[in-house]
């Protein structure tokens, strides 16, 4: 498999789930069931990954549980305990106009209307009512702060999204 395409981590492998070789799955689509769309995933850590073939799943109590192909096992399956589930980008679906995935926000400028750098996003969080943007500050902020937490509410704090330029203008006081 070639290094040059880009994984994007769906995913991971729980616990062993009986002696037939099954694994519990961990989720990270917004809908559970979604990860069992992708026709090949990639299982793997770090830099080592191999394909994986699902060959059969279902909804186990509140989780989903998977039996990959050529693991009939329990032993086999416990060699794969906490292996992330990654898909190659390409595989993702298209997304409309003004929509992003969160990987694509990550590593974005954020500024705010009045021009100050209030660093990059670090990351992406889900809070139930809205997403909120992990912005790392700049090692120099002028307001001391090492980290900022600012909703990703369109039209309200997030005033424009430009992945051309890398930046995302903020409608978000710098002291806060």
């Amino acid at each position: 498999m070639s290094t040059t395409q880009e994984k994007v981590v769906l995913g991971k492998l729980g616990a062993v789930y009986g002696i037939k070789g099954w694994l519990k799955v961990v989720a990270y689509t917004d809908y559970a069931e979604d990860i069992f769309n992708y026709s090949h995933w990639l299982i793997g850590r770090d830099d080592s990954w191999q394909e994986a073939e699902v060959v059969e799943w279902r909804r186990h109590n509140k989780g989903l549980i998977a039996k990959l192909a050529h693991v009939d096992v329990r032993e086999k399956a416990q060699l794969l305990t906490g292996m992330e589930i990654a898909v190659l980008s390409e595989q993702l679906p298209e997304l409309d106009e003004g929509e992003f995935y969160w990987r694509d926000l990550v590593g974005m400028a954020v500024v705010n209307k009045q021009g100050y750098n209030m660093g990059q996003v670090k990351s992406l969080m889900e809070t139930g009512s809205n997403d909120v943007l992990v912005v790392k500050a700049n090692h120099n902020d002028a307001f001391g702060k090492t980290e900022r937490l600012i909703p990703f509410v369109e039209s309200q704090t997030i005033e424009q999204v430009d992945q051309e330029q890398r930046v995302i203008t903020v409608d978000w006081d710098a002291d806060f």
